[in-house]
C-alpha cells in the first residue's frame, strides 16, 4: 500500500476477512481486543485475508500471540505470522512467521529457528532450511501465548522483520521469491496453533 499515513484495520469483525483453512473469532485476549485464528484441516497453514488491503511496499505493524493448542502434537511450535503480497485465492504469498516455543528453548539450534520467512508455494520452510541453512530464519526472544510486537518493512525485493520494537531487524530477506509484486495482507496461523492478532496498522 502506498500511503502517507497509517491505516488501521479492524479485527473485531469477520465481515472484512476472507478465510482460508482457518476459523476466526473476535474476542478479548490478555485484556485487549483481538482476533483468534485456529488453523483447520492442516498440515499447512490458515489465512485470514484482509479484503480491503492492497499492499506493495510499506510497513506492517501488528501484535501477535501464538501458542500450541492443548491437544497439539509435541512438535507444534505455536506458529503465528503475517502474509503479504497475497495473490488471489491465496495461491501465492510471502510470509514472516514466529515459532514462540523456540524462543527460550534449552536447545540453541531450536532458538535459531524462532523466526522464519517462507514464500508459498514453492519455498516452504523445509526447502529453504535444506538449501540455504540459516539464511531465512533467526533467533528472537519469544514467549508462547504472550503478546509480541511485530513490524515488517517491505521495499521491492527486500523485507525486514523487527520484534519487540527493536531498532535492528532480527531477520533480513534480500530476495523475496515473488519478486516486486502487489497483493493483499493476511493473518497467518500454522498447524496446531491458537493464534491471536491485535492492533494491525499499515503505512
Amino acid at each position: 500500500m502506498v500511503a502517507s499515513s497509517a491505516r488501521t484495520f479492524s479485527l473485531n469483525s469477520l465481515s472484512n476477512l476472507e478465510l482460508h483453512n482457518v476459523s476466526a473469532q473476535p474476542l478479548t485476549y490478555l485484556g485487549r481486543p483481538a482476533l483468534r485464528l485456529i488453523e483447520q484441516d492442516g498440515p499447512m497453514h490458515g489465512l485470514a485475508i484482509l479484503s480491503a488491503s492492497n499492499f506493495t511496499d510499506g510497513v506492517i505493524e501488528v501484535d501477535v500471540a501464538g501458542a500450541p493448542q492443548k491437544d497439539a502434537p509435541q512438535a507444534m511450535r505455536g506458529f503465528v505470522g503475517i502474509a503479504f503480497r497475497v495473490q488471489p485465492n491465496a495461491e501465492r504469498f510471502e510470509c514472516f512467521y514466529l515459532r514462540p516455543t523456540n524462543g527460550r528453548a534449552d536447545d540453541q539450534l531450536r532458538r535459531n529457528h524462532a523466526t522464519q520467512y517462507i514464500s508459498h508455494p514453492h519455498f516452504p520452510w523445509h526447502r529453504l532450511r535444506e538449501e540455504t541453512p540459516g539464511v531465512y530464519e533467526s533467533y528472537a526472544d519469544l514467549v508462547p501465548g504472550a503478546w509480541i510486537s511485530v513490524k515488517i518493512v517491505v521495499a521491492g525485493t527486500r523485507a525486514e522483520l523487527y520484534i519487540h520494537g527493536a531498532d535492528q531487524p532480527c531477520l533480513v530477506v534480500n530476495d523475496l521469491k515473488l519478486s516486486d509484486t502487489n497483493g493483499q495482507i493476511a493473518l497467518w496461523a500454522g498447524p496446531g496453533t491458537q493464534a491471536h492478532f491485535s492492533a494491525l496498522t499499515v503505512k
